[in-house]
């Protein structure tokens, strides 16, 4: 197998470090929930002081996680209850925060690509230099345009020890077939004096196939994209420096994921409930990838007016390549005879932007805490057809300005919290033509502006010790998927300023709940209801073509998430979810049609325990189960069919790590009973294609190892 200068790099650092010695000294034990610190909020906040459902994944559980199963979505299906399933590709199609698309951040940085939603924004980074997810759920504009089903936040890791240290990491993972192997490894490099610190790593992986429960090869995605038979790599570094109240920190990623070619898509039998799989063979064209380059400099100023300033100016370049295919969208018979054209699309999007936010406590009196700054957002994105060069979206010039203004205050053992923020934004598009299957209409280029203030207010009141009650409505803004409705005009005579489908969505999220927090576990319960007026919903017609419908949308639900320590040796955790999403066929219509699989996960459970076999062993065993679905029987819009049925199912894991004078050592089986399942959605939005029926991973085998110096 060749490998490029980076993974030969990387690889050979790795394997020659014999005399490395793990750091005996354990992480220590999890903090109390109370004392457990938000920062996706703008400024650092205990979460019983947030008045709203936020979820904290530690670093513990993340490497848990991702010793079972490498897959961000999967990390967050299991530990935030409104999370969707995970489609286990490099798409996240359907993978929704509580039926809304949420709001990705990397250190603050935006990942999300609402303009042009391609689904690829899931896989950004290496988990292994992920501290910690933060999880806002429910509309918020905190921190910007985009978050109508919350804000999830990577926190990257940052040397906490003085000193050097270099870490090697390495996963092995498989089903014991000759094609299933999975592989990883990296180094990591961090540095910490009185007022510098460092951090760098870097990484190669490289996937195998997959096989189902019953041992047949697993379905590959060649045109959304797969994580099976792929190759990947990242480069991160952060540097910081310090200066008395101050602090300038600077940090770069690179990451790529890619397919490698070796198989291509052998569609199923649905009559006969056969899944899709695949078979050896070279699919057309270039394969699918991301290519991924963020980069921040933060400044911090502690003491500046009796407040704390921060401020970030980061760049964020993103591409993701789509497998070829010859749908009837990309026939042109001026180019080709139709039917025998293949193309592939490309969606590159390119952000620069800039978030300023001072906090200033006790302003005025005791106890009130003023937030106030503004963000600016410059996003240019675009969708074309990398084999014939045309454009299937024009390019979107998007500007934003944001300022808003957040107030506090506290008084004994109630905190109450309101705010507004200013959406100020204009989208600019030239004159383009659409292509041939649209009827090559010339569509007028023009602006559209809108200024919208979203609200949020909320209070805690910690009415016992370890207990609080929250009340809150926030509001959140984003657009619709701008690029899909713009490539789809097919009547003549229309102008972008004119077209009633880019108003912007504005979502308002009302939700009540209850925590408990102590020195034996926690309890969290909350009740929430999202509305949006002018929502967005996309239907696929009978000829498979996406089109985005301007309609009502609620969706309604239940959360909890409980852990309970009755020793210091073990704990049982667990999740539970339930989510009602309701819509219309037109505006003023009833609200009587279920979201489907494209919008909303089915209702979920998940319950697990933690055992400390010996001080220096930990096993993990949870199960996640899967609840029927059976939504919109009979029910049509056009030529797009509703109905979906989806058949539940409940998986199983195991984990065990432990720790030794080479290193901490993890083993994992992930589906431990080998379950035979398809997934959510390709039994619900898939049902009917036999390309798309994708199966899920079979019983896992993986080994991981950790050793530093």
């Amino acid at each position: 197998m060749s490998m490029k200068p980076l993974a030969a790099a990387v690889a050979l650092a790795c394997i020659s470090l014999p005399a490395l010695a793990w750091q005996e000294q354990e992480q220590k034990e999890e903090a109390d929930m109370n004392s457990v610190v938000v920062t996706a909020t703008r400024t650092a906040k205990a979460v019983d002081k947030i008045p709203g459902a936020v979820s904290v994944i530690t670093q513990q559980e993340l490497a848990t996680q991702y010793l079972i199963a490498d897959d961000p979505s999967q990390a967050l299906a299991t530990y935030v209850p409104g999370y969707a399933p995970s489609r286990q590709k490099m798409t996240s199609t359907g993978e929704s925060l509580r039926g809304r698309q949420p709001l990705i951040l990397f250190d603050g940085i935006p990942q999300s690509n609402p303009l042009r939603a391609g689904m690829r924004e899931g896989y950004f980074a290496d988990s292994a230099i992920i501290e910690r997810i933060e999880v806002i759920n429910g509309a918020s504009a905190m921190q910007g345009m985009g978050a109508t089903g919350g804000i999830i936040n990577y926190i990257t890791k940052t040397p906490r020890t003085p000193g050097t240290s270099y870490t090697v990491n390495a996963r092995l993972a498989s089903q014991f077939e000759s094609d299933s192997l999975d592989w990883k490894t990296g180094l990591t490099v961090s540095h910490k004096s009185e007022a510098f610190d460092m951090l760098a790593y870097a990484s190669v992986q490289r996937r195998g196939m997959g096989y189902d429960g019953s041992g047949r090869r697993l379905g590959i995605d060649n045109v959304q994209g797969d994580t099976l038979d792929s190759h990947g790599n990242d480069l991160f570094v952060k540097i910081g420096k310090s200066f008395g109240d101050q602090r300038l920190q600077v940090s770069l990623n690179r990451f790529d994921l890619s397919g490698d070619g070796d198989y291509r898509n052998a569609p199923g039998v649905v009559a006969q409930g056969v899944p899709t799989s695949s078979e050896p063979g070279t699919p057309v064209g270039m394969t699918p990838r991301n290519r991924v380059r963020s980069g921040s400099i933060d400044y911090r100023h502690a003491a500046l007016f009796g407040g704390a300033l921060t401020a970030q100016v980061f760049t964020h370049d993103f591409e993701s390549l789509y497998g070829a295919t010859n749908t009837s969208t990309f026939q042109d018979r001026s180019i080709a005879p139709i039917g025998t054209l293949y193309d592939q699309s490309e969606v590159v999007a390119d952000k620069l932007g800039s978030r300023i936010t001072w906090v200033r406590p006790d302003l005025l009196v005791e106890g009130l805490e003023l937030t106030a700054g503004v963000d600016w957002l410059k996003d240019h994105t675009q969708q074309r057809l990398a084999g014939t060069k045309r454009t299937w979206v024009p390019e979107l010039k998007f500007r934003s300005l944001a300022p808003f203004l957040q107030l506090e205050y506290e008084i004994g053992p109630v905190t109450v919290r309101g705010g507004v923020r200013i959406e100020n934004a204009t989208l600019d598009v030239d004159t383009y033509t659409t292509l041939a299957a649209y009827g090559s209409r010339r569509v007028e280029g023009g602006s559209a502006e809108f200024s919208k203030s979203v609200k949020n207010i909320g209070a805690v009141w910690r009415f016992a010790p370890g207990w609080s009650a929250f009340a809150a409505s926030s509001e959140g803004f984003g657009l619709p998927d701008a690029g899909l409705v713009l490539r789809g005009v097919n009547v003549p005579n229309q102008s972008v300023s004119s077209l009633i489908s880019l108003q912007p969505i504005v979502t308002r999220n009302n939700e009540a709940g209850v925590n408990w927090r102590g020195a034996k576990g926690q309890f969290g319960l909350s009740r929430y209801d999202s509305r949006s007026k002018l929502g967005s919903v996309i239907r696929i017609t009978s000829a498979g073509i996406g089109l985005v419908e301007r309609v009502p949308t609620t969706v309604k639900g239940w959360e909890a998430n409980a852990e309970w320590r009755p020793h210091r040796d073990w704990s049982v955790f667990g999740t539970w979810a339930t989510t009602d999403g309701k819509t219309a066929t037109t505006q003023g219509a009833p609200m009587d049609l279920d979201l489907g699989a494209r919008s909303q996960g089915p209702d979920k459970a998940v319950l697990g325990a933690n055992w400390r076999l010996r001080p220096q062993t930990q096993l993990r065993l949870q199960a996640n189960h899967l609840r029927d679905r059976d939504i919109n029987i009979g029910r049509r819009v056009g030529t797009s069919n509703l109905e979906e049925h989806f058949k539940g199912y409940t998986l199983a894991d195991a984990a065990l790590t432990w720790d030794s004078a080479y290193g901490r050592f993890g083993l994992s089986i992930e589906n431990l009973f080998d379950k035979q399942y398809v997934g959510y959605y390709s039994q619900s939005a898939s049902a009917v294609d036999p390309t798309a029926t994708y199966a899920g991973r079979g019983r896992t085998f993986a080994l991981s190892w950790t050793r530093s110096l």
